[in-house]
């Protein structure tokens, strides 16, 4: 029998809420349920999976209202949530409006005159998505909805920190008839996202280099393909010659949005020498006009720490680094407030590479910051990492910004931007070193992923092959 798991309020350090995760034997049968519906779910066809998706978005806008309130009550943010839930139902339109011709199957002459290649694909039956809570809808779905249309059936189990949007999108989900047979929500902890993936046939992974690495192995035993999205900690660099004005506003949005619970965000800022006061400056006057969310979710735009040992992280970054040294000039601590747990944007001067706070995930609003004095330092400053999954470069022209870029190790780079990728679907990207693994998430290959290519080759002449042996 399953222990229930009891959920911490994020606003008010409460612990009320429970879930009760399936015990392994009902976890094992759901899966063979949803395979055995998946061939259903395939032969209906591209044109009727589009059209069942509407219906789900139809049937969350119903419920949007609730969808939201759990969404506040997981995360103890209001306009984060209200953002996730419109880029939710705008990814739905967005893949079905792509998927007919990503999914179209071709035919064409090969090398070989009187042979034809039809290239085509198969989904893979059952698809396990386990998702993060920093942004508990929008990546329990990322993956999902391209999946569903590839024809696949799909067990997502979210984080056990923010489980309760499951309730409401589960009621959309059940008001479809033909979605609910080939998807599912699951709530657990790591014991049923382990059992998840021994279920299934893919399995996609957002979270911890160190739970991906377990998830990785124990897929590679399986032999089943395993997609992982993992940490990051990724620099900006500003150029001598940039617009201190929009890079200053736009690295904070980078390093801030969502509290800064996000791995897309900017966690490490590199600044050319001759602008690095000017810059803190500025930085500081922008981060300093923040304010908490606090007593409401709309009195501020920084929301709580949603995960009580990712404040305890946070916190332990932040003294490191002053115990080394490192200046605060706003911000600087994890406060307790009304129960929760809260972090004001932090700028951070006086840092290197020995302090945690420039060399692991933080997690958090704080923007450390170093000087440079040549391009090639900023480069190495910023590769000096086990992570490469997004970074952002800040110059006047932006043809010196992409010069740069195109020696930073990362899968995705913001021009005169941050964390762009967050916003931009159409780039396929990579996650490079330990930040991820397998198949870009974003472009087309964010939905062929999900299906297994086949050739049919085909011969278009009855005529013997003149490598045949000559046997007549």
């Amino acid at each position: 029998m399953t222990k229930p798991i009891d959920i911490r309020n994020p606003r008010t350090g409460k612990y009320d809420y429970v879930i009760v995760p399936p015990p392994p034997m009902l976890l094992t049968q759901l899966c063979n349920r949803l395979r055995r519906s998946q061939k259903s779910w395939q032969q209906l066809g591209l044109e009727g999976r589009i059209e069942t998706l509407k219906q789900w978005k139809q049937a969350i806008i119903s419920t949007q209202d609730k969808l939201t309130e759990a969404l506040v009550a997981d995360t103890g943010r209001l306009s984060i949530s209200e953002l996730e839930i419109g880029s939710f139902l705008s990814s739905i339109d967005r893949w079905c409006r792509l998927a007919p011709k990503l999914l179209q199957e071709t035919q064409q002459h090969t090398s070989i005159p009187f042979i034809d290649l039809q290239q085509t694909a198969v989904p893979y039956p059952l698809v396990g998505v386990i998702s993060p809570w920093n942004f508990p809808l929008l990546l329990s779905t990322i993956d999902t909805i391209p999946a569903l249309l590839a024809g696949c059936a799909v067990i997502v189990k979210p984080s056990e920190i923010t489980p309760r949007f499951m309730t409401p999108l589960l009621s959309a989900i059940n008001a479809v008839p033909q979605l609910r047979d080939v998807l599912t929500f699951v709530e657990g902890g790591g014991e049923t996202g382990a059992a998840i993936v021994e279920n299934v046939d893919l399995v996609c992974f957002t979270g911890s280099v160190a739970t991906g690495r377990k998830v990785g192995e124990k897929a590679a035993k399986l032999f089943i393909p395993a997609f992982l999205e993992l940490g990051g900690k990724d620099p900006a660099i500003v150029l001598e010659s940039a617009d201190l004005e929009l890079a200053t506003s736009a690295i904070l949005w980078g390093s801030v949005v969502n509290t800064g619970q996000s791995c897309l965000s900017i966690e490490r800022i590199y600044v050319a020498e001759t602008i690095f006061e000017e810059f803190v400056e500025l930085l500081t006057l922008k981060a300093q006009r923040l304010q908490l969310a606090y007593p409401t979710v709309e009195s501020g735009e920084i929301g709580p720490i949603i995960s009580e040992r990712q404040a305890a992280i946070i916190n332990d970054h932040l003294l490191d680094a002053v115990e080394q040294g490192a200046i605060a000039h706003c911000g600087g601590k994890v406060e307790e407030t009304g129960g929760g747990w809260w972090c004001r944007p932090t700028v951070l001067t006086e840092v290197n590479h020995a302090m945690k706070v420039m060399s692991e995930e933080t997690f958090g609003p704080i923007m450390p910051i170093m000087p440079f004095s040549t391009v090639e330092e900023a480069i190495n400053l910023a590769n000096d990492t086990i992570y490469g999954l997004s970074a952002a470069v800040f110059a006047q022209d932006e043809a010196e910004a992409i010069a740069v870029a195109q020696y930073i190790d990362a899968g995705g780079i913001s021009i005169n931007d941050a964390a762009l990728t967050a916003l931009i679907y159409e780039g396929e990207k990579n996650s490079f070193k330990f930040s991820g693994l397998g198949g870009s998430r974003m472009g087309a290959a964010a939905l062929t992923r999900f299906m297994r290519k086949k050739a049919l080759l085909v011969k278009t002449k009855s005529i013997p092959d003149p490598w045949w042996f000559d046997a007549q």
